[in-house]
């Protein structure tokens, strides 16, 4: 399990890669409308992790990384519909989508962790 350096660290890097793919998708409807929804959930990630950091209690922290998981779970949903419409190229999307789903694993790791 990484350290909580690690993963704001691997959170903060996810937000600044996901803002610009975010840029250069195409001015589309759907692209504008995809990028905001994608924007949105990747740039949470990071922030809500930092947020649970702070947390005053366990039952405060494991909500906040609840709402880590499903941001960064949205963002993969988000991600498959950019490759699926052929929008992006797969092959320039896996990294990213591999990272999504690596913080998603992580975080529910350290929510059951968290609850035990």
């Amino acid at each position: 399990m990484p350290t909580d350096n690690t993963l704001r660290t691997r959170t903060k890097k996810f937000a600044l890669r996901t803002m610009k793919l975010v840029d250069a998708l195409p001015n589309t409807r759907a692209g504008d409308v995809v990028g905001k929804q994608l924007l949105r959930a990747a740039t949470s990630v990071g922030a809500n992790y930092r947020a649970a950091q702070r947390g005053r209690s366990k039952a405060e922290f494991c909500a906040k990384l609840g709402i880590v998981e499903e941001e960064s779970d949205e963002c993969s949903y988000w991600l498959e519909l950019l490759c699926e419409s052929g929008m992006v190229a797969a092959e320039a999307l896996s990294d990213l989508m591999g990272e999504a789903n690596e913080i998603t694993a992580m975080i529910v790791a350290s929510i059951r962790t968290a609850r035990d």
